[in-house]
Order: structure tokens, then C-alpha cells, then sequence
């Protein structure tokens, strides 16, 4: 691991720097900087080719873990979590502002302008990637070089009057969120096994399910909403660097017809499906899943 953290530059009259690197303004509103905020850590060679890895709805960055060995020796990879997720500051978080995508984008971008990252490819999980789809087609051309969505979907709810199928009707989701809104915990406790889908490896599901518990409830209550109800399909088009779109098998979160759309709108992808089932092929099939990523690294 190398440099972890910069300090902050800032320089506003009136502002005073605490120790973990805060700005704290007159009127006490304390502006954390981006690489303290959402927990940010770099692997790897420093001059190496940048790899950005953005987690989905209730995980953090250690949902990458098995696979970073892949990678670390070449790349330089950045970690990084939401906030409200994992290691991020946790008193950054506001409802308000992330009540959309776009606050998450936002801080995706601060992150790799920060770090003056250029052809980089940025790698999403689950509504993570509607986060790069979204950062990418506002930012591309000169920040990302490539995009890689792993059980990735631009849309959950279905839209049948457009022939769209996402998986869930709008009665699927408000079940969901009332099951969140109940008992985030025991939603949790239930749920980690069937996003994981891989039976005979228990210890999978306890990865996923202590994931889940590092996001408070108010957090996962509002990441869910921005995650299952966001809308990035109209986006796809600009998305004009080369995309690699891993899809699962037996994925009760992203259908298989959700990666065929994605390969069919935008411009520059390929979807490659995977023998690993469950939405976290990361986790239960790391091999499988770095391989697929460096055979389209080293091809584009």
C-alpha cells in the first residue's frame, strides 16, 4: 500500500483545520476532506494505470478484497466508500443530499480529480455502476478510459409499456422498503444468502451479511431508495469509452435480459457472462471474475 491520504489543501479566511483533516467554517459546519470522507485508500504502484472500485447498495470497499491480488502488482488500485458506508465519515452523511445518485457521482468525481486521475477505468458493482455509467458519461472522455459494470443494471423497476423487464414491478420494491424500513437488521440477516446464491459456502453469506451491518439503518433505508429507483437507461448512449459488462448466473437482483440491454445500448460494450452465480461473483468467484476483468484490460 502506498500514499493513503493527502492533506487538505483549503485556505479560506476563518477555517480551522482539526486532526483528521476537517475544515470547520465559522458558522461550525465542519467540510471533510473527499479522501477522509469516503475513506479512500490506494494499492500498487503509484505511476501504474488507475483502477477505481465503486461498491453497490450495503457493502463497502472490503467487498473487493478477493480479487484485489489480481491487480495490485500492475495497477493502482483506489478503494473507496460511500458515505454513510464502511470506514467513510459517518457524520458527512445527510439525507438530503443523498437522497439522488448524483451526490454519490459527485463524490466519485471529487475523488479521482483529487487524485488527478486520467484514463483510469472505473469499475462498478451493482448500483455502482449506474455511479460509473452516470460519472462517465458526465466526465469521460479525458478522466475514464474504460468502464467495467459487474452485475450491473441501469434500471430495476420494470417499464412494460417501454418492453423494459428490471426485475421488479413497483409492488416488488415497496415490499422491499417496507421490509427495510421494519427491520433493516433482520432484512439483512434474511436477504444476504439470496444475493449471494451460492449455497455450500456459508461463510459467503456471514461476508455479506456483516457488510450490511456496517451501514446504519436511516443509511440503508436511503441508499436503497436511490439504488432501486434511480433511472440511468437515457444515459447509456453517451457512455463512448469501451465497456465491459459482467453479468452472473441466477442473479435475483439483475436479470439476464439486463446485461443483453446494456450490451445492446452502449456504444462501445461487451458482456461476458459469467459461471458464478449470486449478484457478488467478486466474492464467491474471484478467479473467474478478476480473469474476465484483465482479459478486456490488457485487450483495450
Amino acid at each position: 500500500m502506498v500514499r493513503l491520504i493527502r492533506r487538505f489543501q483549503a485556505g479560506r479566511q476563518g477555517q480551522q483545520r482539526d486532526r483528521r483533516g476537517s475544515v470547520r467554517r465559522r458558522d461550525d459546519h465542519v467540510v471533510t476532506d473527499v479522501l477522509v470522507r469516503n475513506n479512500v485508500r490506494t494499492l500498487g504502484p503509484e505511476d501504474g494505470p488507475a483502477l477505481v472500485f465503486a461498491h453497490g447498495f450495503g457493502t463497502d470497499q472490503s467487498i473487493w478484497r478477493r480479487i484485489l491480488p489480481a491487480f495490485t502488482d500492475r495497477y493502482r488500485v483506489v478503494l473507496l466508500d460511500h458515505v454513510g458506508s464502511g470506514g467513510s465519515d459517518k457524520a458527512a452523511y445527510d439525507s438530503g443530499r443523498y437522497a439522488s445518485l448524483e451526490a454519490y457521482v459527485d463524490d466519485l468525481l471529487e475523488v479521482c480529480a483529487r487524485l488527478e486521475l486520467r484514463d483510469a477505468t472505473l469499475v462498478g458493482h451493482s448500483v455502482g455502476s449506474m455511479m460509473a455509467v452516470s460519472a462517465a458519461a458526465r466526465d469521460g472522455a479525458d478522466r475514464f478510459g474504460r468502464l467495467i459494470l459487474l452485475t450491473a443494471s441501469p434500471c430495476y423497476l420494470d417499464h412494460p409499456d417501454q418492453g423494459y423487464e428490471g426485475g421488479f414491478s413497483r409492488g416488488d420494491l415497496d415490499d422491499l422498503f417496507q421490509s427495510l424500513d421494519s427491520n433493516y437488521l433482520v432484512w439483512a440477516e434474511s436477504m444476504a444468502p439470496v444475493y449471494m446464491n451460492v449455497p455450500d459456502a456459508p461463510e459467503l453469506d456471514r461476508e455479506v451479511q456483516g457488510s450490511f451491518g456496517r451501514i446504519g439503518p436511516r443509511v440503508a433505508r436511503d441508499f436503497a431508495r436511490v439504488a432501486f429507483l434511480s433511472d440511468t437507461r437515457h444515459l447509456l448512449p453517451g457512455v463512448l469509452v469501451p465497456t465491459l459488462v459482467l453479468q452472473a448466473t441466477d442473479d435475483v437482483v439483475t436479470p439476464d435480459s439486463v446485461g443483453a440491454y446494456l450490451q445492446e445500448h452502449l456504444p462501445h460494450g461487451t458482456l461476458v457472462r459469467l459461471a458464478a452465480t449470486g449478484h457478488f461473483p467478486q466474492s464467491s468467484a474471484p478467479e473467474e471474475t478478476a480473469a474476465a476483468m484483465l482479459d478486456f484490460l490488457e485487450a483495450s
